[in-house]
């Protein structure tokens, strides 16, 4: 991935320049703490006075940031049927980086061929919501689905991993529908509750007749709607009582779904208006060809953008929230895998909520247990616990503030705030013109995880700070509080 060519200038002003200097001891970041996880509180809202993150109500804003897969709800695998996905291991893996996002994913189809990544299993899929009770067998040989009655195992599962992640002290984003698999999995139609041959309810999603099926993901059909708004229901009536649950509408969708993505959007938001409690609703970038202004322009509170942002790119030069919206930047639609911990801090700086799409135990896709995805999985803790401990609600992407373009700060007489990232490590040039009094340094070493402190500077103005160690690196500075 590129990177920014380092910036070696330096802002003259006609204040004096210091450079910040390393001391002897390393000191552990403080946020490193062994306190238990707090459970995660809520229902989450758009932060009123920072609406590029999250509030639980207590006024601090909630940044999301955490590693999912694909058979964290639904199990998926070679062998049917597939072996159970172990949650609790998932969520102690979770705990062991600081995550404290998932998406939640479901599946529609019965079956999915991974020949379009050069597989050549079809891996199992169960459970789905819709009771397979026939009379009669679908096409895959099992009873057919009866799509007004619920499996009520996948929703007790819904709900216990629900749970379980809100007493880690994780958010969930529930996916309701997927519409990747409906376009790309080969034979995804034919497996799908809504195919005429495999429910006993009459319905023929296939409005169209050209065996793909995708009319679904539409408003072309009433009775298919009617059906997906009882689901909808029923996962909202699931869930609502809990206060870390989002809802996503649907992975990658095409296109022609934004009608029927923002309908199912709100709808949600109507339906919960007479409910206890009302939880945010996401809507993620629809591949292939959709616009991410599509998504700014749509109902959702939180969106996940494609990489296009030009003339900035969510994989290399992430633009700064604007606030617009909840972003909630994955590597799922920037490269499916991929990313590096430059990418992590690159976004958490301007302002974004970095996830990463993880193989996990690489059932699903990938080899098992890879090592290389560790500085991304790492990098998203360290985030997190910069914004637990930071004033993050104060704070916004301050690109102008610094040499390197990557800040996130906090200006202010009494209490000022700023984070740094260096993405070629050397030195950095902060205007502190904003601020006053003594602020403390702090370098945080991002591959080794290791805090230096280093000599205070003052504020009035521009100041240039080196890091004391060799490549990447992250600077915090802040003013004492009273």
């Amino acid at each position: 991935m590129p990177r920014p060519s380092r910036n070696t200038f330096v802002w003259l002003t006609t204040t004096s320049i210091i450079l910040c200097t390393r001391i002897l001891a390393d000191d552990a970041l403080p946020a490193k703490s062994k306190a238990a996880t707090k459970p995660a509180a809520g229902p989450l809202r758009v932060h009123p006075q920072n609406p590029r993150y999250f509030t639980d109500g207590s006024g601090r804003a909630v940044y999301l940031t955490g590693a999912h897969t694909w058979s964290n709800l639904i199990d998926i695998g070679p062998q049917t049927p597939p072996a159970p996905f172990d949650f609790d291991a998932y969520l102690a893996f979770l705990a062991r980086h600081h995550h404290n996002f998932i998406r939640l994913w479901t599946w529609e189809p019965a079956n999915w061929n991974a020949s379009w990544d050069r597989q050549t299993v079809r891996h199992a899929v169960s459970m789905l919501p819709y009771a397979r009770t026939g009379p009669g067998n679908a096409l895959d040989g099992k009873p057919k689905f009866d799509l007004t009655k619920y499996d009520a195992n996948y929703f007790q599962r819904l709900r216990s991993r629900v749970q379980a992640a809100q007493e880690r002290g994780i958010y969930v984003s529930i996916m309701l529908f997927e519409g990747w698999g409906m376009q790309f999995s080969p034979g995804a139609w034919q497996a799908h509750p809504y195919h005429a041959a495999n429910n006993v309810n009459g319905v023929d999603g296939d409005k169209d007749g050209d065996g793909k099926g995708l009319e679904v993901h539409t408003l072309a059909n009433p009775a298919v709607i009617a059906l997906q708004e009882a689901y909808v229901r029923k996962v909202v009536d699931t869930v609502n009582d809990l206060d870390n649950a989002l809802y996503e509408i649907s992975n990658e969708n095409h296109p022609p779904s934004t009608k029927w993505q923002y309908h199912i959007i709100r709808f949600i938001k109507d339906y919960e208006r007479g409910r206890p409690k009302q939880h945010p609703v996401g809507m993620t970038f629809q591949y292939q060809g959709g616009s991410n202004q599509t998504l700014l322009d749509g109902p959702a509170d939180w969106i996940s953008p494609n990489p296009d942002a030009s003339p900035y790119d969510y994989r290399s030069n992430p633009p700064p929230a604007d606030g617009k919206k909840v972003v909630l930047s994955d590597t799922d639609h920037l490269w499916g895998i991929g990313g590096d911990r430059a990418w992590v801090w690159k976004s958490f700086l301007r302002g974004l909520n970095p996830l990463f799409m993880d193989p996990y135990n690489g059932v699903a896709l990938g080899p098992r247990d890879d090592a290389r995805w560790d500085p991304i999985r790492r990098s998203l803790g360290y985030t997190l616990r910069y914004a637990e401990r930071m004033d993050l609600a104060a704070m916004t992407p301050r690109a102008d503030l610094v040499s390197t373009k990557y800040c996130l700060a906090h200006p202010a007489k009494r209490g000022a705030e700023y984070l740094v990232y260096l993405p070629e490590g050397g030195g950095v040039t902060v205007d502190l013109r904003g601020s006053e009094g003594p602020l403390a340094v702090e370098w945080f070493d991002p591959k080794t995880g290791n805090t230096t402190r280093g000599e205070e500077v003052a504020g009035g103005g521009s100041r240039l700070c080196t890091a004391p160690f060799a490549g990447d690196a992250v600077l915090y500075l802040a003013g004492p509080k009273e």
